[in-house]
């Protein structure tokens, strides 16, 4: 493995790798291999940014290496030089790079171009980083993902959600997209992962239906503010309340990888009753982040 782009470009035995030494690394926090000693990292905003940029700044640390960060707004990337020419010269002076934007596309030529291990951190297509935090928790959780079925209630076509299929796609347990027509998948992408372990449902009561895991996300991702009445008024129904956990599993579990916005994706006491497992899987990114990036030096 010499990057993390997205989840589709994993196997599911990268994937279980990186878990597994998530896991590991948590339990030892304290005692990080010093695999980044003598490193300086780069991480490239252009999105706003809080577990993210902690996670990653703490993590290099914590590994033992340099970090910078910079925001899009700070950068050339910022008046029109293109990535590739960034990173080009990124790719001289510093030994990997964490990119949190919105083109899929500027995370993939940085790596091309730069030559040097590219992590990304979050674009409009995918959200690799939190998807590997998330397997980490419904593994500490739950013991595993095999046999599960996860139920991601909302904006079934956003990073998070396709990065979900993904995993579903690759590992092999069941996933329900829980959300409105205009909110679901796309055809296209759901030919392309061409998988048996995904399902869309309408009905928000039938998604959960069965489900171990119900997990949501805002619903106004950043760069869909002029959206924001009309999304609240589609995704009104597919809100994590008391009734939709009544329908799930009985001991089923609440994820959400926030900012969370209590009354709209998700009520505030639900959000208060699955607080333990929501802030484990804040926590999780510290972990699995620090794992991608051993996988990448090592």
């Amino acid at each position: 493995m010499t990057n993390l782009l997205s989840i589709e470009q994993l196997s599911a035995k990268e994937i279980e790798k990186i878990v597994t030494l998530a896991s590991e690394l948590k339990k030892n926090r304290h005692a990080s291999p010093q695999v980044l000693a003598g490193q300086n990292w780069a991480l490239i905003f252009t999105k706003a940014s809080t577990r993210t940029r902690v996670s990653f700044e703490v993590g290099i640390r914590e590994l033992g290496g340099s970090v910078m960060f910079m925001s899009g707004a700070d950068m050339q990337l910022g008046r029109g030089e293109p990535v590739k020419d960034t990173a080009r010269v990124l790719g001289r002076m510093v030994d990997g790079a964490v990119i949190r934007t919105f083109a899929q596309t500027d995370v993939d030529e940085f790596a091309k171009y730069s030559g040097i291990p590219t992590i990304n951190a979050l674009t409009d297509e995918e959200h690799p980083c939190q998807i590997l935090a998330d397997l980490l928790t419904i593994k500490q959780r739950l013991g595993g993902w095999k046999g599960k079925r996860v139920c991601f209630l909302g904006d079934g076509d956003c990073n998070v959600a396709r990065s979900w299929i993904w995993a579903a796609a690759k590992l092999g347990f069941e996933l329900v997209i829980g959300a409105p027509k205009p909110f679901q998948p796309a055809a296209a992408f759901l030919k392309k992962v061409k998988t048996k372990h995904v399902r869309v449902e309408e009905n928000p009561l039938k998604a959960v239906a069965g489900c171990d895991v119900l997990y949501t996300d805002v619903w106004v991702s950043m760069g869909k503010e002029d959206e924001s009445a009309e999304r609240v008024k589609l995704l009104a129904n597919y809100q994590i309340d008391d009734a939709l956990v009544a329908a799930a599993k009985k001991k089923a579990i609440v994820m959400h990888c926030l900012p969370a916005y209590r009354g709209k994706e998700i009520t505030g006491e639900v959000m208060e009753d699955h607080a333990g497992v929501i802030f484990d899987q804040a926590e999780n990114r510290l972990h699995a982040q620090k794992a991608v990036m051993v996988k990448l030096v090592s």
